[in-house]
């Protein structure tokens, strides 16, 4: 794409400009909200949205935007900025560091370029499925052919079974080597800079999974659904090293 790295530097300061704001937040005891979904949010998750929005329609006015605060804007632009400026709502208000902003471009429907980015470690990791870096050094999976070799994560053990089979995913988390709740989007950020080999998720939106395609993609992992199939029309994720995806598959189903 001729614009790429117009797009990724652009992307990195819509990074800068929110992780300030939420840096500003973390650790003081904001005030949470909960949404119609029941699900928490915080002033440090409506600011940090408020300003990339404000940034996208400035510097790209004819660009669209989606955001899990705020809603769609410009829906009919084949260009759309996926906002989740606080992936992990609930790590961060219990003052822990897995959580991140989620900010993804697709162009036509396909997600171009994806960013994960932990402010208060100052860790950006951006891939366009092509390459992924962190902080400007290009990361890969690891090379694991083996599920007892395997650190498996999922951000909810048991929210598994409000859409899948909780069993099968209990045995999965027995044939590894480690099975451990770091999720939300830090945990593809452990895939995909080589620090874990599987991530799980049973239920997507768009603004949780869009960012992470093309930065597990980038690093030379694969990413689906729970069933094996197209991860960008999915509502899950399945995300790992090559050598076991099948496997994994195999297991959950």
């Amino acid at each position: 794409m001729e614009k790429l790295e117009e797009f990724k530097l652009f992307a990195k300061h819509l990074s800068l400009v929110s992780g300030a704001v939420i840096k500003k937040y973390f650790r003081t005891g904001v005030e949470v909200d909960s949404k119609a979904d029941s699900s928490p949010v915080t002033i440090a998750d409506k600011k940090a949205e408020e300003l990339m929005r404000e940034e996208i329609m400035k510097e790209f006015p004819d660009h669209g935007i989606i955001g899990e605060e705020f809603g769609k804007h410009n829906e009919s632009s084949e260009y759309q900025w996926i906002l989740d400026p606080i992936d992990g709502t609930k790590s961060f208000i219990c003052g822990t560091v897995t959580f991140g902003t989620l900010i993804a471009l697709t162009f036509q429907g396909n997600p171009v370029l994806g960013v994960i980015n932990q402010p208060v470690l100052k860790e950006f990791l951006i891939g366009d499925s092509d390459s992924t870096e962190l902080n400007g050094n290009k990361v890969k999976v690891r090379e694991t052919n083996n599920l007892s070799d395997a650190v498996l994560l999922a951000t909810d053990h048991f929210g598994i079974g409000e859409y899948f089979d909780q069993e099968k995913f209990n045995e999965l988390a027995k044939q590894v080597k480690l099975y451990r709740n770091w999720g939300d989007c830090y945990g593809y950020y452990l895939v995909a800079t080589g620090f874990a080999d599987i991530m799980i998720d049973p239920i997507m939106n768009i603004w949780d999974s869009m960012a992470v395609i093309p930065v597990i993609k980038g690093a030379g992992g694969i990413i689906t659904d729970y069933k094996g199939k197209d991860a960008i029309s999915g509502t899950s994720i399945v995300a790992s090293t090559p050598g076991i995806h099948s496997k994994i598959i195999k297991a959950l189903n």
